[in-house]
């Protein structure tokens, strides 16, 4: 965690950026982001088990961008975000440093996405598990069995969208849920509005997905919306060999086509 602060300290004195986001302690003593500006603010910052959201999600807000240069204490799920949002073209080379940590918990500066992508590749990430188990056992059900757990754990869902503000892949400034002329998506959380809401938020996440698994921490009523994700992850994997948030030059796989691309769904 001294590392951490002194890097931070580092950064803001020399003027090589003007905010540092990070982790930091609230009044009753949980996590929050917070956002470093001056130098001596950098105690502040800490990094325990307890910083587990992504930090991602603020690199493209106006509210910030407009500090100036930014810095984030990045984890492997925030620069796996910071990646797959360069290959979006939703933040740019050399926009945000990332502070880091090496497999031996020492604290690395990544300025470039190159810098970031040979990081990332020294890790795997997967998921726990518990929730390896939980996928298994989803997709051992029959068709009819998963369908019923499914519209089960949605009929939970009373459209708060905390999946969605959590998301740093949930960056569009006006969301399909909110037009209403024509309404896309009914706003009632019913079970056909519950079906169509999460069916649609993870086929628009599908390829991008880089399963930091915020979507289900901010669900207030626990429903594992990162399992219906990482499904979709798994899939492209398999017929594309494609994995989100590894690079930030690569094509969004759903939205290219290749003459050997299998045409097997055509029936």
């Amino acid at each position: 965690m001294l590392e951490i602060r002194q890097k931070a300290k580092e950064l803001l004195e020399s003027g090589k950026v003007k905010v540092v986001i990070g982790y930091g302690k609230s009044t009753n003593n949980t996590t929050r982001a917070v956002f470093i500006r001056k130098p001596e603010d950098a105690e502040k910052l800490v990094l325990d088990e307890s910083c587990v959201q992504n930090l991602a999600l603020y690199l493209y807000k106006h509210e910030v961008k407009h500090f100036g240069k930014e810095a984030v204490v990045a984890s492997l799920p925030v620069l796996r975000s910071m990646l797959q949002l360069g290959a979006e073209n939703q933040i740019k080379d050399q926009e945000v440093i990332a502070i880091a940590l090496t497999p031996e918990k020492k604290v690395v500066e990544l300025s470039t996405f190159a810098e970031i992508e040979k990081h990332v590749s020294l890790f795997k990430h997967d998921l726990t598990a518990e929730e390896k188990q939980l996928l298994k056992k989803i997709n051992a059900m029959t068709l009819e069995d998963r369908w019923e757990y499914w519209n089960k754990e949605f009929s939970k869902c009373f459209k708060c969208y905390a999946c969605r503000q959590s998301c740093p892949m949930c960056y569009c400034p006006r969301c399909a849920a909110e037009v209403n002329n024509p309404q896309w998506i009914p706003v009632a959380p019913h079970q056909h509005g519950n079906l169509e809401w999460h069916l649609m938020r993870a086929m628009h996440l599908a390829g991008r997905c880089i399963n930091c698994g915020d979507c289900a921490k901010a669900c207030p009523v626990n429903i594992p919306l990162n399992l219906l994700t990482y499904q979709l992850i798994e899939e492209i994997n398999n017929e594309f060999k494609y994995t989100a948030g590894t690079s930030a030059s690569q094509n969004y796989v759903l939205s290219t086509w290749k003459l050997e691309d299998k045409e097997s769904f055509i029936r």
